[in-house]
Order: C-alpha cells, then structure tokens, then sequence
C-alpha cells in the first residue's frame, strides 16, 4: 500500500471519528452547561429585561436558563465600532434568541458562531436589479441583520428600546426568526415542520393572514402587526414572531388562527403564561 493511499485513509478516518465523536462531545458539553444554575443576579436581571422571563412556568425558566449558558458558552460575542460587549448584553440576547428555541429538544443555533454587536443602527451596502438588468447600488440603514447561518449582526441601541416598551418589537427576536427561516434553506416565511400536512396547513393560515395584512395596510387601516410585516413573507413570519412572545395574548385573541401555527411551531403556549400566573395569586388584581 503506497503512502498517498495511506494518508486518504487516514483523512477518511479522522472524517468519520469527527462525525461520530462531535455530535455526542457536544452533547456532553451541552448538558454539563446546563446543569450548571443561572445565579440569582443573573435571573434577576433577566426578570427586568426579557419578555416572559418573569411569567413562564419554573420548569420553562430552568430550561431557557440552560439554554442561556450554552450559548455563552458556545457563540463569539463581538463588539463592533468601539462597543465593549459586558455580560448583561450577552444575557440579555442569548435569553431572548433562545426564547425561540425554548419548545425545541435539542437546538442552540448549531450553525451560528458569531453575534456582531453595534451601538446603534449600522449602515450596509446594496444592490438589486430591476427587469432591465439596471443595478442599482444603494445603503441601508439597519438595526438587526441575519447575515447568514455563520452570524448575526445586532444594534444595542434597538436591543434596549425593548425594555419597557408598549409596543412588540424586539430586533433579537426578529433576527433569530430570520435565522430559523434561513436554516430551512429558505427566505420565504416558512421554517422547518415536521410534516407535509403541517407544511399545508402553515402555508394557507400564513398566506391567507399575509393578504389580509396587505390589504389592511393598502388601505390604511390600523393593524397590530406592524406593517413592516407585509413587505414579503419573510418580514412577515419575522414580525409575526415579535408579537407572539411580545404580546401573545393580543395576538391570540386577535388572530387565534394565526397564534395557534406559531403556538404549533415553537411548541409554547406563552399566551397562557400569565394567566397561569393570575390564577396562582388570588391577591392579584386581575386588571389587564
């Protein structure tokens, strides 16, 4: 046997031992992180920061606090433009990306290895053709960019207009939904299901709630979704996942066919939360 077979051999070797051996050191690794507790000033800022954190079940929070440590302790935070990444910004979008992950069994963005951070909103070059093959180049003014499974670019400054806010935005949220839809191989609206018949069923609830919004949004008219969302299915998919875990309760009751895909697809039920909550504190006043 000659030295060139030889050494593809042992290249084919190491391939599948890494095929092998990876997945279950990961898993190892995963599991040692999340058997590791979040600290008491960890989950208390948490409390303060992050939708849902302060409502979800005990057995959720202990989950997501898991999650939480491994994606420290798995992703590149990196500042950008001069920005010193502390740990609180680190907590507080690892907690809100995993909320997307929450339902799932084993899922921290597999692919992702990079979290780009800026001040505040950032600007990105473009182009687009038209019919006639013209291109145009132009920039964007930007605070969230899923820029591809390898990393996502994020603006502080909208990160923390979510805290306290009335309204359902949340950049983190809507950039990590961008993320699951580009992990189906796709930009149209539709992450991964399970089924063909839950394909079916997604994309009629889906496109049919996506005119509905367009038409609202022609004519003017007042909408809870952000009419951001009816730029193409993307958007729509990206904001409609704001809203259900930033105001869930408003969605089931304003669209429960549309809350009930969501409520399918990420396995959680956040709009029940808080009555949970409610119904376990008779002293609570029950105004909403």
């Amino acid at each position: 046997m000659n030295l060139g077979v030889i050494l593809v051999l042992l290249a084919a070797a190491a391939i599948i031992a890494w095929v092998v051996v990876h997945p279950a050191m990961r898993s190892r690794r995963r599991t040692h992180q999340r058997s590791i507790p979040l600290d008491e000033a960890d989950r208390m800022y948490l409390r303060r920061r992050v939708p849902l954190y302060h409502r979800m079940p005990e057995q959720q929070r202990k989950r997501l606090d898991g999650l939480v440590r491994v994606f420290i302790g798995e992703k590149e935070f990196v500042g950008c433009r001069g920005l010193r990444v502390t740990r609180h910004m680190r907590l507080t979008v690892a907690a809100q990306a995993c909320l997307l992950v929450l339902g799932r069994d084993e899922h921290v963005y597999d692919e992702l290895r990079s979290i780009l951070i800026y001040p505040g909103q950032f600007v990105v070059p473009e182009q687009w053709h038209d019919e006639h093959g013209v291109v145009t180049e132009e920039e964007q003014v930007l605070s969230g960019q899923a820029w591809d499974l390898g990393r996502i670019i994020l603006s502080w400054e909208d990160i923390e207009a979510r805290a306290g806010g009335a309204e359902a935005y949340n950049v983190v949220i809507h950039e990590f939904a961008h993320y699951l839809d580009h992990e189906a191989g796709g930009t149209d609206g539709t992450p991964a299901l399970r089924s063909k018949a839950e394909h079916a069923r997604w994309a009629g609830i889906f496109q049919h709630e996506f005119d509905v919004l367009r038409a609202a949004v022609d004519r003017g008219a007042a909408t809870l979704l952000d009419p951001y969302a009816a730029e193409d299915e993307a958007e729509f998919f990206a904001v409609c996942s704001e809203v259900f875990f930033e105001a869930a309760e408003l969605l089931r009751d304003c669209h429960p066919a549309l809350y009930g895909q969501l409520s399918s697809y990420y396995r959680l039920d956040p709009a029940s939360w808080k009555e949970q909550l409610l119904a376990a504190s008779p002293n609570t006043s029950g105004a909403y």
